[in-house]
């Protein structure tokens, strides 16, 4: 424990040291600004289903998806800075059940980065990452009955790493960090007694059931962190990104990893329509997912880790704002010569 709290206290002056500096390089006066690149993307999706007298059964559908990834890149030399956030929403209305919720994601990152040697392929880099939803999500039951199983920062994951990152072409890279802190948050006091998401649950009077100690709302894990990007274009107008992320803490449960996978394809029709084919994988073995619910008090019966899956294909309209995205690599490339 008195090791954690020193690697965490480590990773919290690593974590001010790399915002000071991203400060510094973003507010520094300059008369050239071709070292940055800034830019978003916006896409709307929407899909409708309407049936009439339809022998083969279906109900009527409307669904509604968005999404926004704006990006900000330095790079001088042979140092960078990234800093990426994306965020998602969607509600589909199907029969009589009403609006629902069908996607619902927060991802911000900032990274600083530096090359080792100016023709090598390796990097230093330091990341912080932060990942949430926007509002509650909820379990809908065989009577229409709703039970709230997340929300805002409930649960939110933070992510701080150290470590080397090797990009040996424009389109690949990947991510070592041996020494990464991962904090995740329950800001539900109800999901935090309950010990969801991996957190200390609260503790209780074994008579007469009076709750003596709060339930934790923040867990705290020191491990390694590796993540893999994989940005290409397939054929023209046919781009795939993958995204994987692993980690492990280094305690008791060391081996079993916590795993992200996020695929993208898209495929560009012309400069406003497009149509994306996106699918996310989690596994995490402090999630416990249950599938039935006590019908009086809304507590999971029988929770356990279990795999998360996520489709979403739409055709929709998308908007580009600034600066077209150039990898980090081309540009250090540029600006060494």
């Amino acid at each position: 424990m008195k090791l954690n709290k020193i690697a965490f206290t480590a990773l919290a002056i690593l974590g001010s040291i790399t915002l000071l500096t991203a400060k510094t390089i973003y507010t520094t006066p300059s008369s050239d600004t071709t070292y940055w690149e800034k830019g978003a993307k916006t896409t709307f999706t929407f899909t409708q289903t309407t049936l009439e007298n339809w022998a083969a059964g279906g109900e009527n559908s409307v669904a509604f998806n968005s999404g926004l990834r704006a990006f900000a890149s330095y790079v001088k030399g042979r140092t960078m800075f990234d800093n990426l956030l994306e965020i998602g929403y969607g509600i589909i209305d199907q029969g009589d059940v009403g609006l629902r919720k069908n996607d619902d994601k927060i991802i911000f990152s900032t990274k600083i980065g530096h090359k080792i040697k100016e023709d090598g392929k390796i990097y230093w880099s330091s990341l912080i990452d932060f990942k949430s939803q926007f509002n509650k999500g909820v379990d809908y039951q065989n009577d229409g009955s709703e039970i709230k199983i997340s929300d805002f920062m409930a649960p939110g994951y933070l992510t701080v790493s150290t470590g080397l990152e090797w990009k040996p072409n424009n389109f690949f890279s990947l991510s070592y960090s041996p020494v990464a802190g991962k904090m995740t948050f329950v800001g539900i006091q109800r999901f935090a007694d309950r010990g969801d998401f991996g957190v200390d649950p609260a503790v209780y009077d074994e008579v007469t059931s009076i709750k003596l100690v709060d339930g934790k709302n923040l867990r705290t894990e020191l491990g390694s962190f590796n993540k893999i990007q994989v940005k290409k274009d397939i054929v023209k107008n046919v781009k795939l990104e993958t995204n994987l992320e692993l980690f492990t803490a280094y305690d008791e449960t060391f081996g079993n990893v916590d795993i992200n996978w996020q695929n993208v394809i898209t495929m560009k029709i012309n400069g406003w329509l497009m149509t994306s084919f996106i699918t996310q994988l989690l596994y995490d073995d402090d999630i416990h997912i249950a599938t039935q619910f006590d019908e009086i008090t809304g507590d999971p019966l029988n929770a356990k880790p279990r795999i998360q899956y996520k489709q979403i294909l739409g055709v929709g309209l998308t908007f580009s704002l600034g600066d077209k995205y150039i990898p980090f690599t081309e540009r250090v490339k540029k600006t060494l010569k």
